[in-house]
């Protein structure tokens, strides 16, 4: 039996009910061989008026099985390119049968899924924000090869397609139909296919409704084809509007935006095979391998609860103390408000407080005024944090929140003082970006009750909370972090305790990295634009400015009255940059007025001449490959010694945390991931090379040894 269901009714219409044996419906081989079948049953009919497309399953279909996808090694290009010929053959003859094809979408339809919906003459979904429709294939690195790319351009035109395909929008049903994408929506489920049928009925004497406007003689594609004096000039500009948001280092929207244009320009079939051939070629990329590994099978397993401790009854969160009404707590206040949680906002006067509470307000409005917001969500969002002064007010707490200074001291007497605000069972949650949760957890009665909860800046757009267990830190203790940071729709990875964890431990060799450089005498600028030309948000220098010299003065004291020395490894370069930018010079970063760039009224910025004259050293030459290696490679090498040390739990905390917290290069699925497809030997030698080159800090963690032998990689 087909996991196809046919049904043909007394009007002649027939209804295939995908419903396929996974949990999804999927682009697989087991797809393949039911949609081919179901094509040749449907050519073969009698009496045929139309058909129906619908799904059983809550998501009307998932897209292509990333798993066959993932298994494509180069020299597969032409067995997958066949296949890929095969799977829109069928579709190309599901859209050219004499009737009308109709697609009834009662849930998500993503990638294949929407290249299914795209070739059926009309398509009505359930307007639902569940239902998101799209194309998001350029996310993992590969382009939509099911014909997707190919009927975009044709349906919306060359201009209105790209945004869908090099962005991967996802759009809901009511957005969909005012881009064009779908024709109709009903109000529920229930209502999709009767009205797929009644339209059916309605067009059974209009043979124009059976043919897609692409097979309709003299059809040309909206806003005219590439050539057209308008699209040409649009075209000039458009790869080098690509690189820059790229730096070359990401092919799959290079190839989407070429594909697009040839379907622009080639006639419809002959579009289908070069958009074939762009994901035959993109399926075997090391850059898809890392984007699939990490985007879907890693962030699934990590969004999917693989961190939170098995066999604990769900801890909501429903009363939040937060302790500081900083950057950091005021954040951590709107995003829980925001959830639903009640939050007593606390600072060291009401003022403060209030000025806390004032942010959210801040935020809101923004979204009122781009018509996200109601007025009345608004009030009611704010009416659920209370500013104050007084350590009463917490009473009742079901998690308490910590956002004060960088300092063991002061963290301490605050938990001392305010702990015992905490209901029974309560958790007490460190938001500390370096200070070991084990240490801070000495000031607190009840250490199997506190754990690190570490936010990033800013809090209402940062998607990451990375979680520290200390020492004692028990499983209900996790559970209620990890269930809260769920609750305010965060993504949390879970790592054990160190000084700076995993996060801030590797980002912190970033910056260093930049800065040795500068010492030993290479241009500051050549330093920093090559942090960018590896894939990283911003260079080295750039983002210590941002996050400060001043703080990183201020943490190495922290370190030296805790007895770490040497956080990053050989400290003298970081120590010497320090004395003379803020012990000389009194530059302190960005938000003290200048640090290693001087920032101007207009927004930008120049380096302070000052760097030069002290470091700058035109007879030392460091090749471009050397400088790019040194800050990725510090980088990956400390993941790995987090992973080694078991700082890091699992190979996906590392990758999620390295990409959504760190600002890991997306090309390299993440930190850990990039050892898998650069080749462990490779890594190996690379590192023995800039070990002997530049210092002992590159030298290989002896974990990938360990999976060399073993014949494995980090999984």
């Amino acid at each position: 039996m087909s996991v196809f269901k046919y049904d043909k009714d007394v009007d002649g219409i027939v209804t295939i009910t995908m419903d396929m044996t996974g949990p999804v419906n999927a682009m697989n081989e087991e797809y393949r061989t039911a949609m081919s079948e179901t094509v040749q049953k449907l050519q073969a009919e009698n009496d045929l008026s139309g058909v129906v497309l619908a799904s059983a399953k809550k998501v009307f279909f998932a897209g292509g099985d990333l798993n066959d996808l993932l298994a494509a090694q180069p020299g597969d290009e032409d067995e997958f390119m066949a296949i890929l010929e095969s799977t829109k053959s069928d579709l190309r003859a599901l859209e050219k049968l004499p009737v009308p094809v109709v697609s009834a979408i009662n849930g998500a339809a993503l990638g294949g899924g929407f290249e299914i919906c795209l070739s059926t003459n009309y398509r009505i979904a359930y307007n639902h924000k569940s239902v998101q429709l799209g194309l998001p294939e350029v996310s993992l690195g590969l382009l939509p090869g099911g014909g997707g790319i190919v009927r975009m351009v044709n349906l919306l035109g060359l201009q209105n397609a790209l945004p869908y395909l090099l962005e991967g929008k996802k759009v809901d049903p009511a957005k969909a139909l005012k881009a064009g994408m779908i024709h109709e929506t009903v109000a529920s489920v229930d209502e999709l296919l009767p009205r797929a049928k009644a339209w059916i009925l309605e067009n059974k004497d209009n043979e124009a409704a059976a043919i897609q406007p692409w097979d309709h003689k003299g059809f040309k594609i909206p806003g005219g084809n590439a050539s057209s004096p308008k699209l040409a000039q649009v075209l000039m500009g458009a790869p080098a509007m690509l690189s820059k948001t790229t730096r070359g280092l990401l092919p799959a929207p290079e190839k989407i935006l070429d594909c697009a244009v040839e379907a622009a320009r080639l006639d419809f079939d002959t579009a289908l095979r070069v958009e074939s051939r762009g994901l035959a070629y993109l399926a075997t990329t090391p850059q898809a391998k890392n984007m699939i590994t990490t985007f879907f099978f890693q962030m699934n397993k990590i969004n999917g609860g693989a961190s939170r401790p098995k066999g604990v009854p769900p801890q909501e969160t429903k009363k939040l103390g937060v302790l500081g009404a900083g950057m950091m707590g005021q954040g951590i206040a709107y995003v829980s408000a925001k959830a639903g949680i009640e939050v007593i906002l606390k600072d060291i006067s009401v003022e403060a407080a209030e000025k806390g509470k004032a942010y959210s307000e801040k935020l809101l409005d923004k979204a009122i005024s781009r018509g996200r917001m109601t007025e009345e969500k608004k009030a009611e969002i704010l009416s659920l944090i209370k500013p104050t002064a007084n350590d009463e007010d917490l009473q009742g707490c079901d998690l308490i929140i910590e956002a004060v200074f960088e300092n063991v001291a002061l963290k301490n007497k605050i938990t001392a003082s305010t702990e015992k605000y905490l209901c029974e069972n309560g958790v007490w949650g460190s938001n500390t970006s370096t200070l070991p949760i084990t240490q801070l957890a000495e000031g607190s009665s009840k250490p199997e009750n506190f754990i690190g909860i570490h936010f990033f800046s800013p809090v209402d757009k940062m998607p990451l909370v990375e979680i520290i267990c200390g020492e004692k830190t028990s499983d209900i203790a996790l559970a209620k972090a990890y269930d809260y940071t769920k609750q305010i729709r965060k993504t949390a990875i879970v790592v054990n305790d160190s000084l700076g964890f995993f996060t801030s431990r590797t980002f912190g060799t970033y910056f260093d990295e930049g800065v040795r450089m500068v010492v030993e005498g290479a241009h500051p600028v050549k330093v920093d634009n090559l942090g960018k030309a590896i894939g990283m948000p911003v260079g080295p220098l750039t983002v210590h400015d941002e996050t400060s010299l001043e703080l990183s003065r201020k943490a190495m004291e922290t370190w030296e009255e805790m007895g770490v020395k040497g956080k990053y490894g050989e400290q003298n370069a970081l120590e010497e940059m320090i004395a003379f930018m803020i012990g000389e010079n009194g530059r302190g970063g960005r938000h003290h007025g200048g640090g290693y760039f001087e920032y101007h009224a207009d927004g930008s910025k120049t380096l302070w001449p000052g760097l030069l004259e002290k470091f700058y050293k035109e007879d030392v030459v460091i090749s471009d490959q050397d400088i790019k290696d040194r800050l990725l490679f510090r980088q990956v090498i400390e993941s790995l010694k987090c992973l080694e040390t078991g700082v890091l739990r699992t190979v996906a905390d590392g990758n999620i945390g390295s990409i959504m917290g760190i600002g890991a290069p997306v090309w390299t699925g993440g930190f850990l991931q990039f050892v898998n497809t650069y080749g462990l030997e490779k890594f190996q030698a690379r590192c023995e090379e800039l070990a002997a080159a530049y210092g002992e800090r590159f030298t290989c963690p002896a974990i990938v040894a360990k999976k060399i032998a073993a014949g494995e990689t980090f999984q």
